[in-house]
This record gives C-alpha cells, sequence and structure tokens, in this order.
C-alpha cells in the first residue's frame, strides 16, 4: 500500500492528457512511470486521476454571469379581461391533446377552437397577458397552422420573449422580415435590402412596395431581372398578381421570352387575365377561329375545330405543346386557347347573348365538356362573377348534368368569385338537394360564420343523415366544420337533436348513441364559442371601422 500511495504521488506530474492516453490505450501499451519509479498499474492510474480530477476541480474558476437582458418592451394594446384570460390559459392547456382518434365525446374540441380566438382578440385589439406568453409560443411551436395569429397577438414582448428561448427562435425567423423591412417610402433602404437581401426579405420588399406603389415595385424588378435565377423569377413575377393592372403589360410581354418556361407560363397567364392586353387580344383571335356559331337550319349552336398544331407563336404565348397523359394534343390546346381568351369575345362573338344563354347552347361533335371546362377556367382566372353563375347552373341541378364541370374543386373556385352572401346561399341549395356527401369542399369555400340559410341546410341534412341510420363517423369531416362555422346562436334549436334516436331497421349498429354524442358536442361547441365571444366583448376597445371575422 505505501507503494501504491508513492507512485499516485509521484504521477501527480504528469499531464491529465497522458494519464487519459495511458488509460484508453491501457497501462500495457501506453505505460506511464512516476519519476524515478517503476511502471505504473491501472490502480495506481485511476488513483492518479482520481486526485487530478479533484485538483481540477478545486481550481476551476467561477463562471461569469449571463447578461441580464434587457426590459420587455410595451405592449400598447388593452389588456384581456379576467374572463377571457382564464379561457386562454385554458385553450392553451389543452393544445397539445391528441385531437379525433376515435370517439371523441360530446365535450368540445379546444385545440379546434384556438384559432379562432386567437383572431376575435387580436380584431378587438387586446394584448395576450405576460404570464402566458411561454404557453402561447409553445403552442404555436407544436402548431405551425398556429404561427401567424399567436404571434401577432404575442406582439413585440412575445417577440422578446422568444429571444431568450432557444426552443422559440422560429418566431424570431418569422418576424425578421417584418422586423428589417425598409419603410416602402425610402427608396435608397428599399433598393439596399434589394440587393443585398436574402431571397425571402426580398419576395417580402417586393409585395410591401407593390403594396403602396405598384409601379415601384415594377421598376426594382426590372432593374435585376437579368441577373435573377429562374426559380427566383417565378417567385418574384407572382408577387405582380396583386394589383394586376395594364400598366404591367410590357414588362409580362417581355416575360413572355423568358429562358424558363414556368416563368413564360406565368407571364401568359397574368396577360390573359387582362382583357386589353395584346396576348388577350392574340388569343381571342386564336380561340375564334376555332369555336364559331353554327346557324344551319335556323337555330344557333357551337361548332368546334380544334387547332391542328402548336406553332412556335402559340407556345410563345403560354400554350403549352405536350398535353398531360391521356389527353389529347388538339383537345389541350384548344382548352389552354379557350381558358385565357377574355369571356367578352363570346358575347360579341355569338350577337350579344348573356353568358348564361351561351352555356345553354348545344354544343357540336361532343366538344362540349372540353369548351364548358375551359371557360370555367377562365371565368376563375377574370373573376367574372356572371360567368361563375352561368357555369354554376342551378344547385338543385346533379353535378354530372350541370352546365359547367362536375368538378366540386372547380365548382367551388367558381363560387369564389361571387359576393359572401349569394356563395353561402348557392351551397345551402346544393346541401338541400344533394346532401353533404359531395359538399365539404363546398363549404369550405363559405364565410364564417355561416349565414343562417346554409346553416339550416347543413343541420337538416345532418338531421336526415342520423335519421335514415346513416354511419355518422363518415360525416365527422362535416360536423367539424359546423362546430367552427355555425352561428352560435343555433344552439338551443340543435338541443332537440341530441337525444337518442330510434335505430331504423338495417341502422348501423351503435349509430344512434354515436350521433347522440356528436350532436351533444357541436351543441356545447356552439354554446363555448358564445360565452368566449361575450368574454371577448366585456371590456373591448371600440373596434375600427370594418373590422370582423368574416371572410
Amino acid at each position: 500500500m505505501p507503494t501504491t500511495r508513492t507512485t499516485t504521488g509521484a504521477l501527480m506530474g504528469a499531464r491529465w492528457e497522458d494519464l487519459v492516453t495511458s488509460a484508453l490505450l491501457g497501462t500495457d501499451r501506453r505505460p506511464l512511470r512516476a519519476e524515478g519509479g517503476s511502471p505504473a498499474g491501472p490502480s495506481e492510474l485511476l488513483d492518479a486521476a482520481a486526485m487530478h480530477t479533484v485538483r481540477r476541480r478545486a481550481s476551476l474558476r467561477p463562471a461569469s454571469g449571463a447578461a441580464v437582458p434587457s426590459p420587455a418592451p410595451d405592449d400598447p394594446r388593452h389588456p384581456l379581461p379576467a374572463a377571457a384570460r382564464h379561457r386562454l390559459a385554458q385553450l392553451l392547456a389543452d393544445h397539445s391533446a391528441p385531437p379525433g382518434g376515435g370517439r371523441r365525446g360530446a365535450a368540445p374540441d379546444l385545440t379546434e377552437l384556438i384559432p379562432q380566438w386567437l383572431i376575435t382578440a387580436g380584431t378587438r385589439g387586446f394584448r395576450a397577458p405576460a404570464e402566458l406568453l411561454p404557453a402561447l409560443l409553445d403552442a404555436a411551436r407544436a402548431r405551425t397552422d398556429l404561427r401567424p395569429l399567436a404571434l401577432a397577438f404575442a406582439g413585440p414582448r412575445g417577440l422578446w420573449l422568444a429571444g431568450l428561448n432557444p426552443e422559440w427562435r422560429f418566431a424570431l425567423r418569422a418576424s425578421s422580415q417584418r422586423a428589417h423591412r425598409p419603410d416602402p417610402e425610402d427608396p435608397e433602404a428599399v433598393r439596399e435590402l434589394w440587393d443585398e437581401g436574402l431571397f425571402a426579405e426580398r419576395v417580402a420588399l417586393l409585395g410591401a412596395v407593390r403594396e403602396r406603389d405598384p409601379g415601384a415595385a415594377r421598376s426594382l424588378l426590372a432593374a435585376t431581372w437579368s441577373t435573377e435565377r429562374a426559380e427566383d423569377r417565378l417567385m418574384f413575377l407572382d408577387s405582380l398578381r396583386a394589383g394586376l393592372s395594364g400598366a404591367d403589360e410590357a414588362f409580362l410581354e417581355e416575360a413572355l421570352a423568358d429562358r424558363s418556361r414556368n416563368v413564360r407560363s406565368t407571364a401568359a397567364e397574368l396577360l390573359s387575365a387582362l382583357p386589353e392586353s395584346a396576348l388577350a387580344r392574340r388569343m381571342a383571335a386564336r380561340a375564334t377561329s376555332c369555336v364559331n356559331p353554327d346557324r344551319t337550319g335556323g337555330a344557333v349552336s357551337i361548332a368546334v375545330e380544334a387547332p391542328h398544331e402548336c406553332d412556335a407563336a402559340m407556345q410563345r404565348d403560354g400554350v403549352v405543346p405536350v398535353p398531360p397523359s391521356g389527353r389529347g394534343e388538339r383537345s389541350w390546346w384548344l382548352g389552354q386557347l379557350v381558358e385565357a381568351a377574355p369571356l367578352g369575345v363570346w358575347v360579341e362573338r355569338f350577337d350579344g347573348r348573356t353568358a348564361q344563354e351561351l352555356v345553354a347552347l348545344p354544343v357540336a361533335d361532343g366538344w362540349a365538356g372540353e369548351l364548358h371546362a375551359a371557360w370555367c377556367r377562365a371565368a376563375v382566372r377574370q373573376r367574372d362573377p356572371d360567368w361563375a353563375r352561368a357555369l354554376l347552373g342551378a344547385p338543385s341541378t346533379p353535378p354530372a348534368n350541370g352546365p359547367g364541370t362536375a368538378s366540386l374543386a372547380e365548382r367551388s373556385k367558381l363560387l369564389a368569385t361571387l359576393p359572401s352572401a349569394e356563395r353561402a346561399l348557392w351551397v345551402a341549395g346544393f346541401v338541400a338537394a344533394h346532401g353533404l356527401s359531395e359538399a365539404f369542399q363546398l363549404l369550405g369555400v363559405c364565410a364564417v360564420p355561416w349565414d343562417a340559410p346554409l346553416g339550416r341546410s347543413v343541420v337538416d341534412a345532418l338531421d336526415i343523415a342520423r335519421d335514415a341510420g346513416s354511419y355518422p363517423w363518415s360525416f365527422s369531416g362535416v360536423m367539424g366544420l359546423a362546430e367552427r362555422c355555425l352561428n352560435p346562436a343555433e344552439a338551443d334549436r340543435l338541443a332537440v337533436l341530441t337525444t337518442t334516436p330510434d335505430e331504423p331497421e338495417g341502422a348501423s349498429p351503435g349509430a344512434g348513441g354515436y350521433w347522440s354524442e356528436a350532436f351533444q358536442r357541436l351543441v356545447s361547441t356552439l354554446r363555448l364559442r358564445a360565452t368566449m365571444d361575450a368574454e371577448l366583448t366585456e371590456g373591448a376597445p371600440a373596434a375600427p371601422e370594418g373590422t370582423g371575422t368574416r371572410n
């Protein structure tokens, strides 16, 4: 034992790196000798390492303290009322609960109500309580769909707090573009960021300048257009959709000769949305050479002769020559020509007939589907409500027999061109005539809360499905929409549907109980939404004129 102590003491002069190397390789391969002594064995090596560790720890200097963060900035918005503050804490405490996944029970799904609560609170000028900022940022970190609303509500204090926690750095990234964006009225600062900024900063800058001065944004883009990458040119060009006007035509005409096919296609699409543009006139000339009135026999019909080739001029104007798999070339070219032609040209070509009259005309040789589908795309592109109405037809007409397109996705786009009230009324008629099985996409384009006729139509259709003994889970998507979109004032009228109905013969086993549970959840959610709205109304500052949650 004395020998061990002597050896260990002698090893205290060894370097820590030598001790580690000998321990890793082994004392046989890398022997460590004490001064004037024999090689140290494993036990002596470990003893020496232990003593070294104590000595190293004892001689460590205390680390310097972290810098005190700067004070949080002021948030001039109004504080939340006490009831609303408690409600927000409840919503955020539940944000991580697993959604759906089987029988949901009769309790409201709080996770689905957070976005609506944030919109209302932000619209009414409230600020987030300081003690709930961590939970709010955690919720935004977990759900990307919440981030824009949550960060707007968190305000400057939320951004300050995010800078102190690496887990919330997403908030700094999301706000960096706004924080470093110069005043669009400062041309020098705008030009500096445009020349030196990151791509995302430049896109945001172009949009901000475009909103203030479309001409200045166009000039900014033109100055560096030839040096931009193709994918960047495409994104920049897309920003011209906002505030698109005839003043953009010359720039877009030049973009038709771009090296990138995607850029050329986007430029052509934007030009075709300008009925007075030269490209629109060229496409109109091509389209009307293919589609003409046929007055044979006294009755007017539509004759179609699809193009036989896609020449270089057509390709320059955005016509894609190669069709998708399974599509004929000539029909593919025809659809693109009609889609890009101004809709007003058909009224002139067919002696002043209205859109509704034109859509009702017979089309020869089986071209009706192709022609009407192209007119649908043109109506969406040109935001023409008259043509949208004509192509949608009566909501009671079965989609397969309608005047326009049977595609619900295309019908949703047509509906989006109509005023909000008219859109809701059309969808209400569709649901009343055809039920809910095909209505989900159409309901998604309606303003929230749903207008009374639409809400009644949806509830009646759900009631009919319940009485028929249908599978309730097949309507879960629509039921979820109803929970978020029905007017909360409908809750009392719906209470009668919460009872368990008698199951008809042939009904799905246990369907009645599921339906009762689903309607209980619907009613309780509507009542909770009404309560939340009242809590946010108490003590709310006067809202700016024109604000609201309808879309």
